[in-house]
């Protein structure tokens, strides 16, 4: 059966039931009515009619009971579908987007293995090809890894190595890490003002969101990269400003940018490819470390911007900094028992 590309079809079928309802409620009260005029001569003060009025009124107020509670749950149940019918859309999405991302890779090292036994090339020549099938198969590889760490994800396992850095030279670090993982030059990535608190994170964790941002940025980029990542310590929070001058987002978009499979569609870069995966991954992250990240741009070609906020050590969200430090602890332990 095909699946309804819309919610109008639900939309139809919803309104309908309320007619419906609305209709059966009319007739019923036409009938009482009519069936009190109809009566009017009756003695008024005869039990039998006060227990019929009484029965009447018990009556309405039962149906329209009733009627309120079924359209509620209709009402739910709607909501429901419409939940489900995205996300088996987004998932649909999903699975063509990842399936073109493994065989674009397999391609590639199948054709250079093929070129290597069918023709005598020289050293430099296979030197150039096995450097290409290393860049495939670690292209590979980041993918099934992103596969492999959707539950871990789901069950708010992905972070939990905690400890306490301060968090200025960390960004830093994780910065000319991500740079050199994707051949950024120094002049790409500017990281200013200060960041001298200490919050609780983890490291290879926060090293993920840095990652989905800069490598969106080049994605979504048309010219050279030019990213600027701003710290600032509050009173009680670190946040981060992190700013592109790529395509930007549209508004429509920058509302559901962080959901799961959501990819944006944009006519200037057309062949990018994803899995609708790292945004979410951010926020979810974010999240974990008891922080919070949002998302703007101001139109076409003016970039992009997110606004991370970290609770700082001993200032914010005391027990539940403290809960993550216990999860980090916890989590040490059993790693040393099974060394041990």
């Amino acid at each position: 059966m095909k699946r309804p590309k819309s919610s109008i079809y639900h939309i139809f079928i919803f309104v309908l039931a309320q007619i419906a309802w609305l209709l059966v409620l009319g007739i019923w009260i036409y009938w009482n009515v009519s069936h009190y005029i109809s009566s009017g001569n009756a003695d008024d003060g005869s039990p039998s009619r006060i227990i019929s009025e009484g029965w009447s009124i018990f009556v309405l107020v039962i149906g329209l009971v009733l009627l309120v509670v079924v359209s509620v749950l209709m009402s739910l149940q709607f909501h429901r579908l419409r939940v489900q019918f995205n996300l088996a859309r987004l998932y649909d999405n999903f699975i063509a987007n990842v399936t073109h991302e493994l065989k674009s890779p397999l391609t590639s090292i199948q054709l250079a293995l093929e070129t290597m036994q069918l023709h005598d090339l020289d050293k430099s020549r296979q030197k150039q090809f096995i450097s290409m099938m290393l860049k495939d198969s670690n292209r590979l590889n980041r993918l099934i890894n992103a596969i492999l760490e959707i539950p871990a994800l789901e069950q708010k396992k992905i972070a939990h190595n905690y400890h306490v850095y301060t968090i200025g030279p960390l960004i830093k670090e994780l910065v000319r890490d991500t740079a050199e993982q994707f051949k950024l030059s120094e002049e790409a990535i500017k990281v200013q003002g200060s960041g001298d608190c200490r919050c609780v994170v983890d490291r290879n964790a926060l090293k993920i969101v840095l990652d989905n941002l800069i490598d969106n940025s080049i994605k979504y980029s048309t010219g050279s990269v030019k990213i600027t990542l701003t710290m600032h310590c509050g009173p009680q929070h670190f946040t981060l400003d992190y700013k592109d001058l790529g395509v930007g987002i549209s508004a429509p978009d920058q509302k559901r940018v962080f959901d799961k499979f959501y990819r944006i569609q944009n006519y200037q870069s057309p062949n990018v490819k994803g899995t609708g995966l790292g945004l979410y991954w951010t926020r979810e992250i974010i999240r974990y470390h008891g922080g919070k990240i949002s998302v703007n741009s101001k139109g076409r070609n003016k970039g992009t911007s997110f606004h991370i906020e970290l609770p700082i050590f001993q200032a914010s969200k005391n027990r539940y900094i403290q809960k993550l430090l216990k999860i980090a602890q916890k989590r040490r332990h059993q790693e040393d028992a099974v060394e041990g």
